[in-house]
């Protein structure tokens, strides 16, 4: 079995309250603020390795590849992901501002043509863009069915369909995909027993959360393969169908109010608040 893992650098999302915006709402400044690996898409990466191993080691045939579409730098996100597990790496070499979510997707649509995955993971968005796009326009591109905001994935025994549980307001829905499929996956996904392989063990109990790669791993990661490309090397269109025009940060907070007693809040609530 064969599953490709999308994966782009963000800005460290746990400093997002130290971003700032250029003169004239041009962009988001980002400068000092540690790039790591967008948090669902390493969820992506966690879910992909417990589907192709047995408790700790990986079936035999079984690969998991990283495909990235970003500066020369994501390279070193994308062995993070090696150091995790993964086998090897697709880097395509594109500036953050020439890409949306649109040109993500035709790019990713190109590299299935050539990698042939039975299965394409990622996460369910990215934390600075937040357009939560890529994975369903994919879908649509190669008319492959799909399940989105997966906080479970169970595998067939015959590795030929996953039955995906996604949570909505009433409970859990459980969909059945034949493979090939695309899926989109939230954070529940890493709990202890949301990925089921029908290999690893039913008494086997992962951690909750991705993954630690542990020394070994990391020193291993350094000889894994990334592969290196221009994005203009996919033969794509490059317009870009969606554009930031101009940003600005939310107003200042403003401070809060002690009061004596609950009347006086309630008071406030209608007066100033206006939410009663």
């Amino acid at each position: 079995m064969k599953i490709l893992v999308p994966l782009k650098r963000t800005a460290d999302p746990d400093n997002a309250n130290k971003i700032k915006i250029a003169a004239g709402g041009a962009k988001i400044v980002t400068d000092g603020l540690e790039p790591k690996i967008n948090p669902f898409d390493e969820y992506a990466v966690e879910a992909a390795l417990r589907l192709t191993e047995n408790a700790k080691t990986r079936v035999a045939g079984d690969k998991v590849t990283i495909v990235s579409f970003g500066p020369k730098e994501a390279a070193t996100n994308i062995r993070t992901a090696l150091a995790m597990g993964a086998d090897d790496g697709l880097l395509f070499h594109a500036d953050d501002e020439a890409l949306d979510g649109d040109l993500v997707a035709r790019a990713l649509a190109k590299v299935v043509e050539t990698q042939k995955p039975d299965l394409v993971i990622l996460g369910k968005q990215a934390v600075d863009g937040d357009s939560n796009q890529v994975g369903q326009i994919l879908a649509e591109l190669l008319q492959w069915p799909s399940a989105t905001f997966a906080m479970s994935i169970e595998l067939a025994k015959d590795k030929k369909s996953v039955i995906v549980g996604r949570e909505v307001d009433g409970g859990v829905v459980k969909l059945k995909l034949e493979l090939p499929a695309v899926i989109t996956v939230d954070l529940r996904i890493v709990a202890p027993k949301s990925v089921v392989n029908n290999v690893t063990p039913a008494t086997h109990v992962y951690s909750d959360g991705a993954r630690y790669a542990p020394l070994p791993m990391i020193i291993k990661a350094k000889t894994k393969p990334i592969a290196e490309a221009p994005i203009a090397s996919l033969g794509l269109d490059a317009t870009l169908k969606s554009k930031y025009h101009t940003f600005e940060l939310p107003p200042a907070r403003k401070a809060g109010k002690k009061v004596k007693d609950v009347a006086e809040l309630v008071g406030l609530l209608k007066s100033e608040a206006k939410v009663l």
